[in-house]
């Protein structure tokens, strides 16, 4: 086929379509983990802590899919590194040469959540398709030694067949409470065209986005339930342009009141940290 042969790209159409119908697959047998996952998530919330949403490189895109945007609402940390995701420049000053260095770098997770204060009521969700890079395995360690849940969102079929960059081997999945899917294939891209080489299209992020929504909507009925409906970033041709600002001030004020709890008692006190100052 020529560049103008429609049957050629609607067949790579189709075949990619149809990878993505098999992680959909994959992904509705994970209903009971998605569930579980949401059940602490939601317990988190309920207790007007956080849930720590993490990923470094690409990754960075299911923080973002979390909150805030339409359809979402507070009770989320997300932990977006700069250094580690800002790729637009590709390459220079900030490229993506340095963020892929950064994200193997050990101790760097320590310094990010040196700006926290942990409690075993908050939960995370790290996510990294290949579940090897040194900084979301050492946030993954550093929030299970706080005793906070770590819910990992990995590729597995990559994950196993990667080697991980950190000294010891130990892999994201090995500081998971409970792991979930992408259902992404090795390597993520997943379709073969002929005469070349390398395989295109990835999809772990389709994988990774159901995952994150199915989460959000399964906590949005269990904090209804509890009589705490979430403040929910809604469209004003949806629930009229009052209600909408409405529910983008108050859902950003929550966010603020939510994250305040983090830092009060952050690291070594002075006399602001104090009661009744």
């Amino acid at each position: 086929m020529n560049l103008n042969g429609k049957p050629g790209s609607i067949e790579m159409t189709h075949q990619y379509i149809a990878r993505c119908r098999q992680i959909l697959d994959t992904i509705e047998s994970q209903t009971p983990q998605i569930q579980q996952a949401a059940r602490w998530f939601a317990d988190t919330i309920l207790a007007g802590r956080m849930v720590h949403v993490f990923g470094s490189g690409h990754s960075r895109i299911m923080v973002e899919e979390m909150w805030p945007r339409y359809g979402s609402f507070p009770g989320f940390n997300p932990i977006v590194e700069l250094s580690l995701t800002f790729h637009n420049l590709v390459v220079g000053a900030n490229g993506q040469r340095q963020a892929m260095f950064l994200e193997n770098v050990p101790g760097l997770a320590d310094r990010i959540l040196r700006n926290y204060t942990l409690t075993d009521q908050d939960a995370a969700l790290i996510i990294s398709s290949s579940g090897c890079n040194v900084v979301p395995i050492e946030m993954a360690e550093l929030f299970q030694r706080q005793g906070v849940k770590v819910v990992a969102l990995i590729t597995k079929e990559h994950s196993e067949k990667s080697t991980s960059k950190r000294a010891d081997g130990r892999k994201l999945s090995d500081f998971a409470d409970l792991i979930l899917d992408t259902g992404a294939p090795i390597g993520d891209a997943m379709l073969a065209i002929p005469g070349l080489d390398t395989p295109v299209a990835p999809g772990s992020t389709v994988g990774g986005a159901v995952l994150v929504n199915s989460i959000k909507a399964e906590i949005a009925k269990l904090l209804t339930e509890a009589g705490r409906p979430p403040k929910v970033l809604s469209a004003g041709v949806v629930v009229g342009a009052e209600r909408a600002v409405e529910l983008f001030e108050s859902a950003y004020d929550e966010h603020a009141h939510r994250l305040a709890k983090l830092y009060e008692n952050v690291g070594i006190p002075s006399y602001v940290s104090e009661p009744n100052q």
